[in-house]
């Protein structure tokens, strides 16, 4: 699809940005786990503890990064953030190549590395969505965030078997220093575009913000269980069945995220985020109900397609409907509390499915997540109105 000239010209310098942040996300995101474990000798619990801290992390800074999107402006959220991801890169270098295995500051090392990580990602990736806001507009943010969630979800998807490869053929510091390279080039693209006016003056209450986003951010979390329904626990599921093409049936939910946000990102805008997110979530329902329910693969894969259809744009309608209750001097905050409700969601869905598989087995996480998008949908018809927008 061929974006209209202005549209692709104030996103693409963005898409750029997410693009090579996530991939100091991305590169490191498997291969860390190896490295830490079989390298370094840490056990399970110690390498969860590492990896997860970049999530907390994320969560906890989500709301600061839209402070300082709001008072500082955009740019400066951007400008902040690469580098901490940067940082992190160095870090992880130095821990692993200049530290012997065993060494008492490793793990203090590894940890602040990934807190850098996960308060780096928050600031760029909150602060490149209000600066595409800023730059297209209000009326535009739903086409913003789907633009961004692809460049994010493609980095994330090169960026993990990318960095496996280059741990098998140079090593771990491999990985890392390019993690740390990809955020500095993505610092030559944010120095060179001109920064939107900061939005905001005063710094609003954590509370209150979320007072106004919680439904549409609930909604988002909500549907956001069946994602992590099915890329956590598919091949699973495959397996206990005795199926083959796992793969496969990721893959076609991959292209059907994907192609419905390269042709319809403009709909939440135009014809509204709760509309399209009731019409979404429909399909997603159909397609969690489908992989619950399959008899064989085939079905199997046609309820992977219909989830990856529908999920597409739950991210960027819902996100239309969160940043359109507040007022402008709030949208900066307003992102980052949204986004973070995706964070949580990711965070809380893996271990909550866990038990649902071990209550009800491995066919379980989808029907969990169908009760989750019901109860999305009735959020959905509640949400309030919006604010009138300027």
């Amino acid at each position: 699809m061929t974006l209209p000239q202005t549209t692709r010209a104030a996103l693409s310098p963005l898409v750029g940005i997410v693009f090579l942040g996530f991939l100091s996300v991305g590169l490191p995101l498997a291969a860390l786990a190896l490295q830490l474990h079989d390298e370094m000798g840490f056990d399970p619990f110690w390498v969860g503890i590492v990896i997860g801290a970049q999530s907390v992390v994320t969560v906890l800074t989500r709301h600061l990064a839209g402070t300082v999107c709001d008072r500082r402006g955009p740019k400066r959220s951007v400008l902040t953030g690469l580098p901490l991801a940067a940082l992190a890169g160095v870090l992880m270098l130095l821990a692993t190549t200049s530290l012997p295995a065993g060494h008492g500051l490793i793990l203090p090392a590894m940890l602040v590395a990934r807190a850098f990580l996960g308060a780096g990602e928050s600031f760029f990736l909150t602060g490149t969505m209000s600066w595409g806001i800023g730059r297209l507009g209000p009326a535009r943010t739903g086409k913003v965030m789907a633009w961004q969630g692809i460049a994010m979800y493609a980095a994330l998807g090169i960026g993990a078997p990318l960095g496996l490869w280059l741990m098998r053929h140079a090593g771990f510091g491999a990985v890392v220093g390019l993690a740390a390279i990809c955020p500095v080039l993505a610092c030559g693209i944010a120095l060179a575009l001109r920064g939107t006016p900061a939005t905001g003056g005063q710094r609003v209450p954590f509370y209150r913000v979320i007072g106004l986003i919680w439904r549409p951010g609930t909604v988002l979390a909500l549907s956001s269980l069946s994602f992590t329904a099915l890329t956590a626990f598919l091949a699973l599921h495959y397996q206990v069945r005795g199926w083959a093409g796992a793969g496969t049936a990721m893959m076609v939910f991959v292209a059907g995220y994907v192609l419905v946000r390269l042709f319809f990102a403009h709909w939440p805008d135009t014809k509204g985020g709760a509309k399209v997110a009731m019409a979404s979530l429909a399909v997603q329902l159909a397609g969690q109900l489908l992989l619950w329910l399959a008899p064989g693969p085939a079905v199997a894969l046609v309820g992977a397609l219909l989830s990856g259809l529908g999920f597409s744009l739950i991210f960027p309608a819902m996100g239309v409907e969160a940043t359109r209750r507040v007022p402008p001097s709030q949208r900066g905050q307003a992102v980052g509390n949204f986004v973070a409700f995706f964070d949580i969601a990711l965070g809380l869905g893996g271990p909550l499915l866990g038990l649902v598989v071990a209550m009800g087995g491995s066919g379980a996480p989808f029907l969990a997540g169908a009760l989750a998008i019901l109860l999305s949908m009735l959020m959905v018809r509640r949400l309030p109105p919006a604010l009138p927008q300027r």
